[in-house]
Parts: structure tokens; sequence; C-alpha cells
């Protein structure tokens, strides 16, 4: 696990940490000092804490122009004991649509379990952003995942499944990235 860091290919496009509006603004990393953990298990200390115990992120690219937002997350998403959606939706998700994010594209490849409980958290992120006709996309889900997010009825109000899934990403820029997803949907 600690050797898995965040995609870095588009850090002279987007810094996060030297973004005003961005949650993680002036936050400082080391390349050397490991802290934060998935269970047992240390974690690049690349990858950014938002409140969860077992989930982390890292915020790739933000476009303001277009209102779209490119996140990376690692981890167990739990919302059934840890209530993951809620850090995440308050915390970081709520700072980006008040800066008109509109549009999400939350890279789920390293998300290694979800544990749902409801999709409240979910509906109110898709009724904030559906004014402006934004969308919520999961991509590169494992299966065991997907099938969990269905239980939990996300399908509803996020988008996820055969056609965003098996996306080498890594290979387009964020903006053909963006674009590749929204004609998707």
């Amino acid at each position: 696990m600690h050797d898995i860091e965040p995609f870095y290919l588009w850090r002279d496009l987007y810094n996060s940490s030297e973004d005003e509006k961005s949650p993680f603004y002036k936050a400082t990393y080391s390349e050397f000092t490991y802290s934060n953990k998935i269970y047992n298990y240390y974690v690049h200390p690349q990858w950014d804490s938002f409140g969860s115990a077992n989930l982390y992120i890292k915020i790739l690219f933000v476009d303001y122009a277009d209102g779209f937002a490119i996140i990376e997350l690692i981890g167990e998403w739990n919302d059934c004991i840890e209530n993951d959606i809620m850090f995440l939706k308050r915390d970081i998700i709520d700072v980006m649509i008040q800066n008109k994010i509109k549009y999400f594209i939350l890279l789920c490849e390293h998300v290694l379990n979800f544990h749902g409980s409801d999709d409240c958290y979910y509906e109110e992120w898709k009724e904030d952003i559906s004014d402006e006709g934004g969308w919520i996309c999961f991509i590169n889900i494992l299966e065991h995942v997907k099938d969990e997010m269905k239980r939990t009825l996300l399908q509803y109000h996020t988008n996820f499944g055969k056609k965003f899934n098996d996306l080498n990403w890594r290979k387009m820029t964020p903006t053909i990235l963006f674009e590749y997803i929204d004609q998707k949907i």
C-alpha cells in the first residue's frame, strides 16, 4: 500500500496544495514520513486525509471555468460504520460546489471495499448539482464494489458500471477525460 502514490503526471497542470479554493490549500507533504494508515498498512504520504479512518483522496485536477474535478481515492469506503460519505460530502464536495464545480469524476480503482448504508448523501450531492446539469461518475470500480454500490442504490444518483470501467484515463489529459465521460453520460 505504501508504494501506491496518487497519479502525479498532472501536477504541472494542477496542485491542490497551491489552489486557494482547495480544501487542501497549503497542505505540506513528506516523501519520507509515513503516518496515514489503512488498517495496519501505511499509505503513501501524498494521499490526503479528509476525516475517514480508512479512505484517502487526492484532488488531481480542478477546472473552475468548465466546472469539473477529478479525484482519486484509495482504501476502504465505509459509509456503514465510518460514514465516509458524510466527511467527503461536507468537507470536500460542498467546498467544491461552492466554487462552481458541478461535474465530479472519482477514480475508484484503488477502492478495495465499499460498505454502503443509505443513499441520502449521494441524493443530496446529486440535487446540489443537478440544477446546473452536473453529474457524478465513478471510474474503474471493482466488481464487488460495484455490486455493493448497486445494493445501496447509488446508481440512481451517480454514474458507474461497464461503460465507465477499464478506462485507461492515465493516457488522457484532464480535459479529454472530462469530455469523454461527459459524452458517455
